[in-house]
């Protein structure tokens, strides 16, 4: 399967130019370790969401132990994530923050559609780029 290209350096000031795992939408996203708690902050054109930082790590641990491919499931914030997804895991009662990644109270959804392209692009996890079901799994 081949890894998604992607551009720049992570930074606030050369931030990853992304696309979405099924290659539809294009996003930017960077680690901001000056924010309170630190972030993963994407700008999805004009919108701008923030994850715990820590997020990265934790997903990374979490699939390791999962040890197999884990269904995407992305979702709003409004909308029920599917069980046993990674849009779930990140909102669940039982990870190790005990709930939301998602920093921004409205927009703390889509955890599942615009982290996993950025462990990606760190090289942490391999992601599928279908038009749906896309699923993940450590690396």
């Amino acid at each position: 399967m081949p890894k998604a290209s992607v551009t720049g350096k992570g930074t606030k000031e050369q931030p990853w130019s992304l696309k979405t795992p099924p290659g539809t939408s294009e996003y930017k996203a960077y680690r901001d370790e000056t924010l309170s708690p630190p972030a993963l902050v994407v700008w999805v054109g004009k919108t701008e969401l923030r994850y715990d930082l820590r997020c990265i790590e934790d997903l990374h641990s979490a699939l390791e132990k999962h040890g197999d491919w884990m269904l995407l499931g992305s979702a709003d914030e409004q909308k029920p994530a599917a069980e046993g997804t990674v849009e779930a895991w990140g909102r669940s009662q039982k990870n190790p923050v005990g709930g939301w990644y998602g920093l921004k109270k409205g927009l703390r959804g889509r955890f599942g559609m615009y982290v996993p392209p950025v462990m990606e692009a760190l090289g942490m996890a391999e992601v599928e780029h279908n038009p749906k079901n896309n699923r993940m799994r450590s690396l």
